[in-house]
Protein backbone atom coordinates (compact mmCIF):
# COMPACT_ATOMS: atom_id res chain seq x y z
CA UNK A 1 0.00 0.00 0.00
CA UNK A 2 1.08 3.49 -0.97
CA UNK A 3 1.22 6.68 1.03
CA UNK A 4 -2.23 8.51 0.93
CA UNK A 5 -3.49 10.07 -2.00
CA UNK A 6 -5.72 14.07 -2.14
CA UNK A 7 -8.53 13.62 -0.48
CA UNK A 8 -12.53 13.54 -2.16
CA UNK A 9 -14.47 16.26 -1.96
CA UNK A 10 -17.43 16.00 0.29
CA UNK A 11 -16.99 12.49 2.46
CA UNK A 12 -19.25 11.76 5.06
CA UNK A 13 -18.52 11.61 8.64
CA UNK A 14 -16.06 8.48 9.46
CA UNK A 15 -15.50 7.85 13.19
CA UNK A 16 -11.77 6.26 12.70
CA UNK A 17 -11.26 5.26 16.00
CA UNK A 18 -13.53 3.81 18.83
CA UNK A 19 -13.60 0.49 20.96
CA UNK A 20 -16.22 -2.13 22.32
CA UNK A 21 -15.82 -4.12 24.88
CA UNK A 22 -17.99 -7.21 26.40
CA UNK A 23 -16.76 -7.54 30.44
CA UNK A 24 -19.10 -10.56 30.70
CA UNK A 25 -17.13 -11.93 27.26
CA UNK A 26 -13.41 -10.95 28.64
CA UNK A 27 -11.70 -8.81 31.29
CA UNK A 28 -10.08 -5.57 29.89
CA UNK A 29 -6.97 -5.96 32.39
CA UNK A 30 -6.04 -2.21 31.81
CA UNK A 31 -9.08 -0.67 33.13
CA UNK A 32 -7.98 -0.76 36.98
CA UNK A 33 -7.67 2.30 40.00
CA UNK A 34 -10.48 5.04 40.52
CA UNK A 35 -9.39 6.94 37.67
CA UNK A 36 -10.87 4.50 35.09
CA UNK A 37 -13.74 3.06 37.59
CA UNK A 38 -16.35 4.52 34.96
CA UNK A 39 -14.86 2.82 32.27
CA UNK A 40 -15.62 -0.86 34.21
CA UNK A 41 -18.88 -1.67 32.49
CA UNK A 42 -19.43 -3.13 29.30
CA UNK A 43 -19.85 -0.65 26.51
CA UNK A 44 -21.63 -2.48 23.48
CA UNK A 45 -22.73 -1.99 19.83
CA UNK A 46 -25.56 -0.94 20.31
CA UNK A 47 -24.79 1.79 22.38
CA UNK A 48 -21.97 3.34 20.33
CA UNK A 49 -24.40 3.13 17.94
CA UNK A 50 -26.99 4.91 19.17
CA UNK A 51 -24.49 7.60 20.33
CA UNK A 52 -22.42 8.54 16.80
CA UNK A 53 -25.73 8.19 15.06
CA UNK A 54 -26.87 11.16 16.66
CA UNK A 55 -23.89 12.82 16.53
CA UNK A 56 -24.08 12.23 12.40
CA UNK A 57 -21.58 9.72 12.15
CA UNK A 58 -21.76 7.27 8.63
CA UNK A 59 -18.74 4.90 9.52
CA UNK A 60 -16.43 3.76 11.88
CA UNK A 61 -13.69 1.79 12.89
CA UNK A 62 -13.53 -0.20 15.67
CA UNK A 63 -10.00 -1.23 17.35
CA UNK A 64 -8.04 -3.92 19.51
CA UNK A 65 -8.09 -3.43 23.09
CA UNK A 66 -6.43 -6.40 24.77
CA UNK A 67 -4.05 -8.70 23.29
CA UNK A 68 -5.44 -11.78 22.87
CA UNK A 69 -6.13 -13.44 19.60
CA UNK A 70 -9.75 -14.16 20.81
CA UNK A 71 -11.14 -10.65 20.03
CA UNK A 72 -10.29 -10.07 16.70
CA UNK A 73 -12.87 -12.39 15.27
CA UNK A 74 -15.45 -11.20 17.93
CA UNK A 75 -15.00 -7.52 16.35
CA UNK A 76 -15.21 -8.76 12.82
CA UNK A 77 -18.68 -10.68 13.72
CA UNK A 78 -20.29 -7.19 15.22
CA UNK A 79 -18.68 -5.74 11.63
CA UNK A 80 -20.55 -7.78 9.96
CA UNK A 81 -24.06 -7.23 11.68
CA UNK A 82 -23.40 -3.40 12.12
CA UNK A 83 -24.73 -0.92 9.78
CA UNK A 84 -22.18 1.51 11.33
CA UNK A 85 -18.98 -0.36 11.79
CA UNK A 86 -17.50 -0.63 8.60
CA UNK A 87 -13.81 -1.52 9.47
CA UNK A 88 -11.98 -3.44 12.20
CA UNK A 89 -8.18 -2.76 13.24
CA UNK A 90 -7.74 -6.33 15.09
CA UNK A 91 -4.59 -7.75 16.75
CA UNK A 92 -2.19 -10.39 16.10
CA UNK A 93 0.66 -11.58 17.20
CA UNK A 94 3.32 -10.31 15.26
CA UNK A 95 6.48 -12.19 16.25
CA UNK A 96 4.89 -15.42 15.40
CA UNK A 97 6.38 -17.25 12.27
CA UNK A 98 2.66 -17.69 10.74
CA UNK A 99 1.38 -14.02 10.99
CA UNK A 100 0.67 -14.32 7.27
CA UNK A 101 -1.09 -17.42 7.54
CA UNK A 102 -3.17 -16.05 10.44
CA UNK A 103 -3.60 -13.01 8.83
CA UNK A 104 -5.11 -14.76 6.13
CA UNK A 105 -7.25 -17.16 8.46
CA UNK A 106 -8.91 -13.84 9.89
CA UNK A 107 -10.05 -12.43 6.57
CA UNK A 108 -11.91 -16.14 6.17
CA UNK A 109 -14.08 -15.41 9.12
CA UNK A 110 -17.52 -14.13 9.35
CA UNK A 111 -16.85 -9.98 8.70
CA UNK A 112 -13.55 -10.88 7.44
CA UNK A 113 -13.90 -8.44 4.60
CA UNK A 114 -13.69 -5.53 7.22
CA UNK A 115 -10.28 -6.38 8.72
CA UNK A 116 -8.66 -3.14 8.08
CA UNK A 117 -5.37 -3.29 10.17
CA UNK A 118 -3.42 -4.47 13.16
CA UNK A 119 -2.16 -3.17 16.14
CA UNK A 120 -0.45 -3.63 19.06
CA UNK A 121 0.09 -2.38 22.47
CA UNK A 122 3.39 -0.91 21.85
CA UNK A 123 2.75 1.53 24.80
CA UNK A 124 3.42 -1.42 26.99
CA UNK A 125 5.98 -2.73 25.80
CA UNK A 126 9.31 -2.48 27.92
CA UNK A 127 11.56 -2.07 25.02
CA UNK A 128 11.56 1.79 23.20
CA UNK A 129 12.86 0.00 19.92
CA UNK A 130 10.12 -3.17 19.87
CA UNK A 131 9.31 -1.89 17.03
CA UNK A 132 11.99 -2.39 15.15
CA UNK A 133 13.20 -5.71 16.49
CA UNK A 134 13.88 -8.13 13.39
CA UNK A 135 10.47 -10.39 14.40
CA UNK A 136 7.97 -7.89 14.44
CA UNK A 137 9.41 -5.66 11.25
CA UNK A 138 9.41 -9.26 9.38
CA UNK A 139 5.39 -9.52 11.17
CA UNK A 140 4.84 -5.78 9.66
CA UNK A 141 6.05 -6.62 6.28
CA UNK A 142 3.44 -9.53 6.66
CA UNK A 143 0.71 -7.11 7.38
CA UNK A 144 1.73 -4.89 4.20
CA UNK A 145 1.75 -7.65 2.00
CA UNK A 146 -2.17 -8.85 2.94
CA UNK A 147 -3.13 -4.99 2.14
CA UNK A 148 -3.77 -3.85 5.44
CA UNK A 149 -2.53 -0.52 7.47
CA UNK A 150 -0.56 -1.03 11.15
CA UNK A 151 -2.16 1.59 13.67
CA UNK A 152 0.46 2.94 16.25
CA UNK A 153 -0.38 3.32 19.81
CA UNK A 154 2.58 4.89 21.10
CA UNK A 155 4.13 7.11 23.82
CA UNK A 156 6.32 9.94 22.71
CA UNK A 157 9.42 8.28 23.74
CA UNK A 158 8.91 5.34 21.30
CA UNK A 159 7.90 7.75 18.45
CA UNK A 160 11.92 7.34 17.04
CA UNK A 161 11.27 3.66 17.00
CA UNK A 162 8.32 4.16 14.97
CA UNK A 163 9.98 6.73 12.43
CA UNK A 164 12.23 3.87 11.53
CA UNK A 165 9.85 1.08 11.43
CA UNK A 166 8.26 3.50 8.83
CA UNK A 167 11.54 3.98 7.35
CA UNK A 168 11.92 -0.03 7.34
CA UNK A 169 8.79 -1.12 6.06
CA UNK A 170 7.88 1.60 3.46
CA UNK A 171 5.06 -0.43 1.55
CA UNK A 172 3.22 -0.24 5.12
CA UNK A 173 0.74 2.52 5.74
CA UNK A 174 1.43 3.30 9.75
CA UNK A 175 -1.69 5.62 11.32
CA UNK A 176 -0.58 7.24 14.35
CA UNK A 177 -2.79 6.73 17.03
CA UNK A 178 -4.08 9.61 19.67
CA UNK A 179 -1.36 11.89 17.91
CA UNK A 180 1.43 10.23 19.49
CA UNK A 181 -0.23 10.78 23.15
CA UNK A 182 1.01 14.19 23.57
CA UNK A 183 2.07 15.58 27.32
CA UNK A 184 -1.31 17.96 27.03
CA UNK A 185 -2.01 18.29 30.93
CA UNK A 186 1.81 19.64 31.24
CA UNK A 187 1.42 21.98 28.07
CA UNK A 188 4.83 20.52 26.99
CA UNK A 189 5.63 20.45 23.27
CA UNK A 190 9.31 19.32 22.94
CA UNK A 191 10.05 16.81 22.43
CA UNK A 192 6.80 15.20 21.36
CA UNK A 193 6.42 18.17 18.49
CA UNK A 194 9.94 16.97 16.99
CA UNK A 195 9.14 13.39 16.74
CA UNK A 196 6.12 13.71 15.08
CA UNK A 197 7.34 16.04 12.39
CA UNK A 198 9.97 13.14 11.70
CA UNK A 199 7.24 10.44 11.78
CA UNK A 200 5.25 12.74 9.39
CA UNK A 201 8.39 13.50 6.74
CA UNK A 202 7.72 9.46 5.97
CA UNK A 203 4.92 9.68 3.09
CA UNK A 204 3.67 6.25 4.52
CA UNK A 205 2.15 7.89 7.67
CA UNK A 206 -1.06 9.37 8.32
CA UNK A 207 -1.78 10.33 11.95
CA UNK A 208 -5.10 10.27 14.00
CA UNK A 209 -6.72 13.30 16.14
CA UNK A 210 -8.16 11.29 18.57
CA UNK A 211 -7.29 10.82 22.48
CA UNK A 212 -6.67 14.31 22.70
CA UNK A 213 -9.23 15.23 25.78
CA UNK A 214 -7.68 12.21 27.53
CA UNK A 215 -3.87 13.44 27.69
CA UNK A 216 -5.28 16.85 28.69
CA UNK A 217 -6.55 17.87 32.32
CA UNK A 218 -9.89 15.53 32.27
CA UNK A 219 -11.94 18.06 34.79
CA UNK A 220 -10.89 21.41 33.03
CA UNK A 221 -9.53 21.14 29.57
CA UNK A 222 -11.00 23.44 26.59
CA UNK A 223 -10.13 23.86 22.97
CA UNK A 224 -7.49 26.50 23.33
CA UNK A 225 -5.85 23.34 25.71
CA UNK A 226 -5.80 21.18 22.86
CA UNK A 227 -4.97 23.61 19.58
CA UNK A 228 -1.16 23.62 19.67
CA UNK A 229 -1.02 19.99 19.68
CA UNK A 230 -3.60 19.76 16.80
CA UNK A 231 -2.03 22.64 15.12
CA UNK A 232 1.51 20.65 15.37
CA UNK A 233 0.12 17.58 13.81
CA UNK A 234 -1.96 19.88 11.19
CA UNK A 235 1.43 21.33 9.90
CA UNK A 236 3.11 17.93 9.97
CA UNK A 237 0.38 15.96 8.31
CA UNK A 238 -1.48 17.71 6.31
CA UNK A 239 -5.53 17.65 6.33
CA UNK A 240 -5.54 14.40 3.91
CA UNK A 241 -3.12 12.71 6.16
CA UNK A 242 -5.35 13.26 9.50
CA UNK A 243 -8.21 11.79 10.46
CA UNK A 244 -10.83 12.27 13.73
CA UNK A 245 -11.05 9.32 15.74
CA UNK A 246 -13.41 10.26 19.35
CA UNK A 247 -12.07 7.16 21.24
CA UNK A 248 -14.81 6.41 22.59
CA UNK A 249 -15.65 4.81 25.39
CA UNK A 250 -12.29 6.05 26.96
CA UNK A 251 -12.90 9.94 25.75
CA UNK A 252 -16.13 9.70 28.16
CA UNK A 253 -13.17 9.78 30.95
CA UNK A 254 -12.83 13.87 29.91
CA UNK A 255 -15.48 14.40 28.02
CA UNK A 256 -19.18 13.11 26.01
CA UNK A 257 -19.28 12.28 22.44
CA UNK A 258 -21.06 15.45 21.37
CA UNK A 259 -18.13 17.18 22.97
CA UNK A 260 -14.98 15.55 21.71
CA UNK A 261 -16.64 15.94 18.21
CA UNK A 262 -17.25 19.56 18.72
CA UNK A 263 -13.65 19.95 20.23
CA UNK A 264 -12.53 18.18 16.79
CA UNK A 265 -14.55 20.49 14.57
CA UNK A 266 -13.30 23.55 16.43
CA UNK A 267 -9.72 22.54 15.88
CA UNK A 268 -10.28 22.12 12.67
CA UNK A 269 -12.54 25.59 11.63
CA UNK A 270 -9.74 27.29 10.13
CA UNK A 271 -9.13 24.84 7.63
CA UNK A 272 -10.74 25.45 3.68
CA UNK A 273 -14.06 23.20 3.08
CA UNK A 274 -12.12 19.96 1.47
CA UNK A 275 -10.06 19.83 4.40
CA UNK A 276 -12.30 19.69 7.20
CA UNK A 277 -13.78 16.98 4.80
CA UNK A 278 -10.73 15.33 4.59
CA UNK A 279 -10.15 14.97 8.19
CA UNK A 280 -13.85 14.28 8.93
CA UNK A 281 -13.90 11.55 6.67
CA UNK A 282 -12.29 10.92 3.46
CA UNK A 283 -8.73 10.39 5.04
CA UNK A 284 -10.44 7.41 7.50
CA UNK A 285 -12.54 5.99 4.25
CA UNK A 286 -9.26 6.48 1.50
CA UNK A 287 -6.71 4.92 4.51
CA UNK A 288 -8.75 1.99 5.45
CA UNK A 289 -10.33 1.46 2.18
CA UNK A 290 -13.83 1.14 4.24
CA UNK A 291 -16.36 -1.79 2.47
CA UNK A 292 -19.84 -1.39 1.89
CA UNK A 293 -19.93 -0.31 -1.65
CA UNK A 294 -20.91 3.49 -0.77
CA UNK A 295 -19.75 5.93 -2.86
CA UNK A 296 -17.92 8.37 -0.22
CA UNK A 297 -16.91 10.62 -2.59
CA UNK A 298 -20.68 11.92 -2.28
CA UNK A 299 -21.99 13.33 1.22
CA UNK A 300 -24.66 11.24 3.23
CA UNK A 301 -27.89 13.33 4.65
CA UNK A 302 -27.53 14.52 8.09
CA UNK A 303 -23.86 13.58 7.78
Amino acid sequence: MTGPETAPAGAPLVDAHHHLWDLSVRDQDWITGPELAPLRRSFLLDEFERTARAAGVAASVVVQTVTVAEETPELLALASGSGLVGGVVGWTDLTAPAVADTLAELRELPGGAALVGIRHQVQGEPDPDWLVLPEVLRGLRAVAAAGLVYDLVVLPKQLPAAVRAAEAVPELVFVLDHAGKPPIASGELRPWAGEVAALAARPNTVCKLSGLVTEADWGGWSSADLRPYADTVLRAFGPDRLMFGSDWPVCTLAAGYPEVLAAARELISGLAPDERTAVLGATAARTYRLPGGRDWSRPLTGS
